[in-house]
């Protein structure tokens, strides 16, 4: 008899160029694991059509729409899914969570605890290389972070925080 695989999907919920990417791909490296990229998939599919915040509200909800049938179906044949998306809003996390209820498996959301000024600078950085998909100034930063939503525990996650204060 073959034991019964309990596949995880992952969440991540941090602001603009706290890490989430990079603990993305840290976490795709466990066997039998996808990767899904929000930034990738927009940008792929939307590209330049994405100028604004309603652009990206607008594009990454007929993205989620699309894609999760998909998800679930991967965590139920016993796939891990990385899903490299912001849960960075009740509304987002409320979705993660139809997916992972859905599929009736594990879930992880990882908090990036990390200062305003580090993912500032990071991102200041990732600006300068030119290999990240969208380019996002200071005051875009502010504009968004003005939006981020600490998850609660009410919500009814299995949380883990990535603290970084240097």
């Amino acid at each position: 008899m073959s034991e019964k695989i309990s596949p995880v999907l992952h969440l991540l919920c941090g602001k603009v160029a706290s890490g989430k990417s990079t603990l993305a791909d840290r976490l795709a490296c466990e066997p039998n694991t996808v990767l899904l990229r929000e930034d990738a998939l927009l940008s792929g599919l939307y590209g330049e059509d994405m100028q604004t915040l309603k652009d990206f509200v607008e594009y990454s909800g007929r993205l989620r729409r699309t894609i999760a049938p998909h998800i679930v179906a991967l965590l139920k044949t016993g796939t891990a899914v990385v899903l490299d998306f912001q849960a960075n809003t009740k509304d987002a996390r409320a979705w993660m969570k139809g997916l992972f209820e859905q599929a009736e498996c594990d879930h992880r959301l990882h908090v990036l605890d990390v200062p305003d000024e580090i993912c500032k600078a990071r991102l200041k950085q990732r600006n300068a290389s030119g290999k990240h998909e969208f380019s996002v100034t200071e005051e875009q930063f502010d504009r968004i972070s003005n939006h981020f939503q600490r998850p609660t525990e009410d919500e009814g996650f299995v949380l883990e925080i990535h603290r970084i204060e240097s």
